[in-house]
């Protein structure tokens, strides 16, 4: 039985310090699907995008709005099949989060310091 992914759900919600090998298996294993029973009749009905959690990420995460569009046409139109589109999250996801892995890497104490320290907020500026 597929499950919805969620942070509540223990180990379904993608974290930023999930390995590339988590994103998968956790796509691959709770990311609801809005594709039908069998793909034969996924390639006849097409999927509901409306409920399709894959889909919903790359709208959020997938930066080619031509590709998009283009998955939206394929897969409501049963063009593609679920683990086609759960395999171009899964891709997307896994670059996401290695940039920002590597990004918060070079993150320091002082860093921390720095962001965290008080300092003075000027509510209404000269401007104004």
């Amino acid at each position: 039985m597929k499950t919805k992914m969620s942070a509540s759900i223990a180990n379904t919600g993608i974290n930023l310090n999930d390995t590339a090998k988590q994103v998968k298996e956790k796509i691959n294993k709770y990311a609801l699907s809005g594709g039908q029973q069998t793909a034969e009749e996924q390639r006849k009905l097409g999927a509901n995008l409306d409920i399709d959690v894959p889909y919903k990420y790359l709208e959020f995460f997938l930066e080619d709005d031509d590709k998009l569009a283009e998955i939206k046409d394929k897969y409501s139109k049963g063009e593609l099949l679920t683990g086609e589109v759960k395999k171009v999250l899964i891709e997307c996801l896994q670059e996401f989060l290695k940039e920002f892995q590597e990004r918060r890497a070079k993150v320091t104490d002082a860093d921390v310091e720095k962001f965290m320290a008080q300092r003075k907020i000027n509510m209404f500026p000269k401007a104004w």
